[in-house]
């Protein structure tokens, strides 16, 4: 069900995007672990506490590092490891389905031998593969240079199941983006929707960190199952559940955009 070539010139066409948000995802990487001193981090967190609190709860700052496992899960977690996969799937969607069918090069390549499944198919494998990529290579630089900086320091069995969490957050997210670029025929509706409601689930996450009265908004948003503190401190309830969730919705919403793209009337 799966055309090697087609996936070959896809991975050639979109290995600059993924390098660049890779390189994006390393920088802040290391940027947060230079910031983080073991032994000042009480200084630290009161430097934090000196910020506006509205604004550090809406980027996810709000909790209270005890060392570089929670360090990293407030301050890198919390937002940067949200935002940027995120506008990842949306670019990477939109140039895999969406674009094809609004230029017309998806007529070329369906004049091919292979079957409409079978190209969709290719596009959807590429998706998830390049996003589970992108985190677990991040993953395994991160842990390098964190014991590199500070040998012995980091949680690694915490680390690495907080990053398989943020995995499969990550292919929830980015089974929407695809789904709706499989739906429609212009790149702008793909886009309106793909990316619009990653974008919202985003900004209502950032409203429900702000204080009690926007507590309510949790239920609109797949980002408020993900708690990166509780996660490594052991504290996150029903963690299996929400993995199996964002497991479900990922394979629900890819295996939905490939059957309604090989379905559906194209104008080509």
């Amino acid at each position: 069900m799966i055309n090697f070539a087609l996936l070959k010139s896809t991975a050639k066409s979109n290995w600059v995007i993924f390098v660049i948000f890779f390189a994006i995802l390393l920088m802040y990487m290391s940027v947060m672990l230079s910031m983080y001193d073991p032994d000042n981090i009480e200084a630290m967190r009161q430097m934090m506490e000196t910020m506006p609190e509205g604004i550090m709860d809406a980027f996810g700052y709000g909790g209270s590092p005890t060392d570089l496992i929670t360090f990293m899960a407030i301050y890198y977690y919390g937002f940067i490891i949200l935002m940027f996969p995120m506008i990842y799937c949306i670019i990477l969607a939109n140039r895999l389905v969406a674009s094809h069918v609004d230029k017309g090069s998806m007529a070329y390549l369906l004049s091919t031998p292979n079957t409409r499944v079978k190209v969709i198919t290719t596009q959807a494998v590429y998706m998830a593969f390049s996003v589970t990529m992108l985190l677990v290579i991040n993953t395994a630089a991160g842990t390098a240079v964190s014991e590199l900086m500070f040998p012995g320091e980091m949680d690694i069995p915490a680390f690495l199941l907080l990053n398989l969490v943020t995995i499969l957050l990550t292919l929830s997210i980015s089974s929407i983006c695809f789904f709706f670029s499989c739906i429609f025929n212009e790149a702008k509706f793909a886009l309106a929707f793909g990316a619009g409601i990653p974008i919202l689930f985003f900004i209502i996450n950032m409203l429900r960190n702000i204080g009690d009265r926007f507590e309510w908004l949790q239920f609109l948003t797949l980002y408020s199952l993900f708690n990166p503190e509780d996660i490594v401190t052991g504290e996150q309830e029903a963690l299996v559940i929400i993995c199996l969730v964002f497991a479900a919705i990922a394979l629900l919403l890819y295996s939905a955009g490939v059957f309604i793209f090989s379905r559906r009337n194209l104008y080509l």
